[in-house]
């Protein structure tokens, strides 16, 4: 069985002493610098939770941005390509009806010119039949 005596009691006070110096000089500054520790990393986590939003929201206004400016640029595109449609189709049409100008004059020219020559062949045609029928019948 175990006897207590005197010397059970300087050890009991000597643990007691020891406790409380261990937890007055390490236990807590221990405890402190952790609790801090723990309150910087909660800051910390916070800080980039906060900057990661941040980065979403902005990231995400650059792409609602850039599918705009895609959007505008379709746009500007088919309004620019429906211009040069219709820019080409008027050149054509005018390009057509200069054609159709210039083939009417020269039609026009070309029966000025039939008519002048029938009206030449025709002025000649007695003396060339007369010459004709003088080499058929042997007067020359």
């Amino acid at each position: 069985m175990i006897d207590l005596d005197f010397s059970f009691f300087i050890q009991l006070v000597n643990f007691l002493i020891a406790l409380l110096v261990l937890n007055m000089i390490l236990y807590k500054p221990i405890r402190g610098i952790l609790q801090k520790r723990a309150e910087l990393m909660a800051k910390k986590l916070d800080e980039i939770e906060t900057f990661t939003q941040a980065a979403t929201e902005k990231l995400s206004v650059y792409e609602k941005s850039l599918d705009e400016a895609r959007k505008q640029a379709q746009e500007i595109r088919s309004s620019l390509k429906e211009e040069g449609y219709q820019e080409e189709k008027s050149l054509v049409e005018k390009a057509m009806a200069r054609a159709a100008e210039i083939i009417q004059k020269a039609r026009a020219q070309f029966e000025q010119e039939k008519e002048t020559a029938l009206q030449a062949l025709s002025a000649k045609i007695n003396d060339f039949a007369a010459k004709v029928v003088s080499k058929v019948l042997g007067e020359a």
